[in-house]
């Protein structure tokens, strides 16, 4: 697809320039005769469906917003950068607004919906045999409704577009549709798309749309749509606004709705969580984010080789001068030990003085923390050194510049889908991952929220979807109490959730569906200070950032350069 990308930049954009800026409610100039020329060719074609893959995954991406994207807008980690104000900022000082709030959101989405409606409306005269003109329209619905649920998990409701590709001279509708039809819409095309897909792909369709995707993609919007804040606790007590949103009432038979919708992949017998503890306890959970191909990414976003990961999130003695995202000390104490146990549980065996022995195997790859274990280059070979955040840079390893007040803010760094022998600092390594979308981890964790919200107290299909988790993370036990409540469930689910999908931008998201983000992002942040002294460390804790949240900031701000442009788009609730 990398290939595809280069003829695609060469053809569709010189004839769709105008708006490649600009998004659905923009008024945008494209000939029919640069469309004639796109899709008179079947090249041409695929390449400008392949256009709008590109753009899958921005949501997340840690350098979204300069640097620390999502990730430094919640509660997981300090953002770089701090010297400017982008939206990471916006979001931890609690001075959200309209008129400073990115605009990426909102005008990627609607460029490639558009696109998708200029695809969909050539497909019929495509110049290539049916069947991939089928695949083809498959694909395009599903990019199309991917599109618009990153719309709505940032602005509920939005302006529904339907097939047609507007022009400068065309009246544009701006008003919202209702949260409901937002989520009925992006149902449906998930399913129409899903009848004329292959459960996975091979070959040189590796990496594109998939059955599994659309049914994860359904199983995703269902969830959001089934959850506190769009499930009837929606922020506007007044119509229309009231069901645009959120669901004006609440219903529990949408939680049955959501987990029917991760059941579908889940009975496929297709996917199945990356399993591989010989080498090391959760060695798989590891593993995984380096594969290419595997059996758990249900839709990732496809590139070449690369080391993106390692010169963002690495400390900078990797010769990374550009990072994204430092951990809090809240996202650290998530994790528990690998006896399964809460380090709050007096019976985990947690020791402060040694905080770091004995914990949950996912900790040592999702955080780079204090005498942490790294690779570096010793000539040709590499050599395996602790990495020392504490602030008295020891003589045995030069590593000042990664000490806690130089390198970090918060005594640790991102660990997470870094590739454990990638030396950034040499430029010649680079790694086969792509970056996951949606992966059968958070199907399984989808299934198991959605039923225990539904039932009275959790099954025993709750707990074996929770501990498939926790046996892949390397816990030992993996195994869960008996006799759990739903509420106490509920928070083993959320937590599961926390560890397991850290830094994959899942966070930001699901603290403002449950509605705890007043709570989890309106308090003091933390860090930790080590401290060596006679070869003992100590872990001084540390304040970082005291976050401000309210809760107008459960959605985005539609930015008003958008608002501005008819009165009939209504801005969210407190912007």
């Amino acid at each position: 697809m990398n290939k595809e990308y280069l003829i695609y930049a060469v053809c569709a954009m010189l004839a769709f320039v105008s708006c490649e800026k600009q998004g659905f409610l923009d008024s945008t100039q494209s000939t029919d005769l640069n469309e004639q020329v796109v899709f008179s060719d079947s090249a041409y074609t695929i390449n400008f469906l392949s256009g709008i893959y590109e753009n899958i995954g921005f949501a997340t991406a840690p350098k979204r917003f300069g640097g620390g994207g999502l990730d430094a807008s919640t509660d997981e980690a300090e953002g770089a950068g701090l010297g400017t104000i982008n939206t990471f900022i916006q979001f931890a000082t609690g001075t959200v607004n309209a008129n400073m709030i990115t605009t990426d959101a909102w005008s990627t989405c609607y460029t490639n919906i558009r696109r998708s409606n200029i695809m969909l409306k050539n497909l019929p005269d495509a110049q290539f045999a049916n069947d991939i003109k089928v695949r083809a329209t498959a694909e395009t619905r599903f990019l199309r409704a991917y599109y618009y649920f990153i719309l709505i998990e940032h602005y509920g409701g939005v302006p529904l577009m339907g097939d047609s590709v507007y022009r400068a001279d065309d009246v544009i509708p701006f008003a919202r549709n209702t949260f409901a039809q937002c989520v009925d819409y992006i149902v449906q095309e998930c399913d129409a798309a899903a009848e004329d897909l292959p459960w996975a792909h091979n070959g040189e369709n590796y990496g594109r749309v998939n059955k599994a995707a659309c049914y994860g993609l359904k199983s995703r919007v269902l969830l959001y749509a089934a959850s506190p804040l769009f499930n009837g606790g929606g922020l506007a007590t007044e119509e229309p606004l009231r069901s645009i949103v959120a669901y004006p009432n609440v219903d529990q038979a949408r939680w049955e709705r959501a987990e029917a919708a991760a059941e579908q992949v889940i009975a496929s017998g297709q996917y199945s969580l990356h399993l591989n503890n010989t080498t090391e306890p959760g060695y798989g959970f590891y593993e995984v984010f380096q594969l290419r191909k595997n059996n758990e990414y249900l839709l990732a976003r496809m590139q070449g080789g690369n080391r993106q990961l390692e010169a963002t999130w690495n400390p900078p003695t990797f010769g990374v001068d550009n990072p994204g995202a430092y951990p809090y000390l809240e996202i650290v104490n998530a994790f528990g030990m690998r006896n399964g146990l809460s380090i709050d549980d007096p019976n985990s065996g947690y020791d402060p003085a040694r905080p770091y022995n004995g914990r949950d195997p996912r900790l040592a790859n999702t955080i780079t923390r204090d005498q942490s274990m790294a690779f570096h280059r010793d000539g040709l070979a590499r050599r395996p050194v602790n990495i020392f955040i504490d602030k008295t840079n020891p003589n045995n390893v030069s590593s000042g510049q990664d000490a806690i007040y130089k390198g970090t803010p918060t005594g640790f760094y991102v660990y997470k889908m870094i590739h454990r022998f990638v030396v950034v600092d040499q430029f010649n390594t680079e790694t086969p991952r792509c970056l996951p979308i949606i992966r059968y981890a958070e199907i399984l964790l989808n299934y198991a929220e959605a039923r225990n919200e539904h039932l009275a107290a959790p099954d025993g299909k709750v707990y074996e979807a929770v501990e498939a988790i926790r046996q892949r993370a390397g816990l030992s036990p993996y195994t869960l109490p008996t006799g759990l409540s739903q509420a106490d469930m509920r928070a083993i689910i959320q937590n599961e959730r926390q560890k397991e999908l850290a830094f994959e931008g899942h966070r930001f998201f699901d603290v403002r569906r449950w509605k705890i983000a007043e709570t989890v992002e309106n308090r003091q942040l933390h860090g930790t200070e080590p401290v060596r002294a006679a070869g003992v460390t100590t872990y001084n804790t540390i304040d970082v950032r005291k976050r401000v949240f309210n809760q107008r900031m459960y959605l985005w701000p539609i930015p008003q350069s958008e608002v501005a442009k008819s009165v009939d788009l209504l801005q969210n609730p407190g912007y």
